[in-house]
């Protein structure tokens, strides 16, 4: 009987008006699936979507979101209640000169558009890798500006790694590893994530997959790289690497007493978007609403001489590497109360509903 209430609340959790989530905050990390903004406050960083018409059809602004709308982080920050996280860099801003005391309660955006969980990639267009998104984060947990007992009932988000793999196959560089030891040097590093945040009081704890890298528009910059079809060499990279994430997470419950883990399975629900497309309201899952070129895929989106659609809503792709608000929101669905073929071995609202004890 106890089981059958059990369900029957979590099943009414869809709406945060019906239920009282236990997750005061959201910590995430990554890269332009997830950056709020933080490039835009970075001198001489080239990674940016600070200019029109990024942002059009939520905001009605730029934002730094390198999309049309809201982002994963966002979409499950409003589905528990949550004001939508500030970008690192600009709490850090308002703390300093004193227009915000504290830094936000509700968690911090710490993603980094560009970067990967190698250190070396896209070091030239002077981005953060999580490596020092994760330091920012451990000053602020050590210096007592983010309150402990806040860290430890938190979420903590990480997407991370689309960059390093779609590097490995430019034309101008030349790989000293094989494809699946280089996915395995990339894993070292989010142990290392896992480790650090861990030890930092992180007890909820999300990992997403990358989702079909070798089917962003971007792929035909790539010399070689199919485009009437997905590069099927970046994609079985990918889900190399997923696998090995989802062992990871697999290991936390054992690794990491009293943390919980989940692992968001993003390729297979933007796969089964791929394969089914006018189910969920699209009319284009190939190319780019916004940019030019073969697949709207050689240009990014804003700059000069770019096209755009007339309905981003009907479009997998918003610019030549990220998803639409539109796929976003799909996505975020599935990981907010989707199955297990979509986020496993719980949900995000599952998992933003157990009480947790202090470890």
């Amino acid at each position: 009987m106890e089981k059958v209430l059990l369900l029957l609340l979590l099943s009414l959790a869809s709406s945060p008006s019906v239920f009282s989530f236990n997750v005061p905050a959201i910590f995430t990390f990554g890269d332009s699936i997830f950056d709020a903004g933080n490039n835009h406050f970075l001198k001489n960083c080239t990674a940016q979507a600070d200019f029109p018409p990024y942002g059009s059809s939520f905001f009605h602004h730029p934002t730094g979101r390198f999309t049309n709308g809201r982002t994963v982080a966002d979409f499950i920050s409003q589905f528990i209640g949550l004001d939508l996280q500030k970008p690192y860099l600009q709490a850090q801003i308002e703390v300093v000169n004193g227009t915000q005391k504290n830094y936000p309660s509700n968690g911090i955006n710490f993603a980094s558009a560009g970067s990967g969980v190698l250190r070396e990639t896209n070091k030239d267009m002077g981005v953060i890798p999580i490596q020092d998104q994760l330091q920012q984060f451990q000053t602020l947990v050590q210096q007592n500006q983010i309150d402990s007992k806040l860290v430890q009932q938190s979420l903590f988000f990480l997407e991370s790694g689309s960059n390093d793999v779609f590097n490995y196959f430019l034309p101008f560089v030349t790989p000293t590893l094989d494809p699946d030891a280089y996915a395995q040097v990339m894993l070292t590093e989010v142990v290392h994530y896992l480790d650090t945040i861990y030890k930092l009081g992180a007890r909820r704890i999300a990992v997403f997959a990358l989702g079909p890298v070798g089917c962003v528009p971007a792929r035909s910059l790539l010399p070689g790289a199919p485009t009437d079809r997905c590069f099927g060499k970046m994609n079985h990279m990918v889900k190399q690497y997923n696998l090995g994430l989802e062992s990871l997470v697999k290991d936390i419950p054992i690794k990491y007493p009293g943390a919980v883990g989940i692992y968001g399975a993003v390729y297979d629900i933007v796969q089964r978007l791929r394969a089914i497309p006018k189910h969920y309201g699209f009319s284009d899952v190939s190319n780019a609403c916004c940019g030019d070129g073969i697949l709207r895929g050689m240009l990014q989106c804003g700059q000069e001489g770019y096209k755009r659609c007339p309905n981003p809503y009907e479009y997998l792709f918003w610019d030549y590497f990220h998803p639409s608000e539109h796929t976003y929101k799909l996505i975020s669905k599935g990981l907010w109360g989707g199955k297990q073929s979509q986020v496993r071995p719980i949900n995000l609202r599952t998992l933003a509903n157990l009480t947790l004890s202090s470890v």
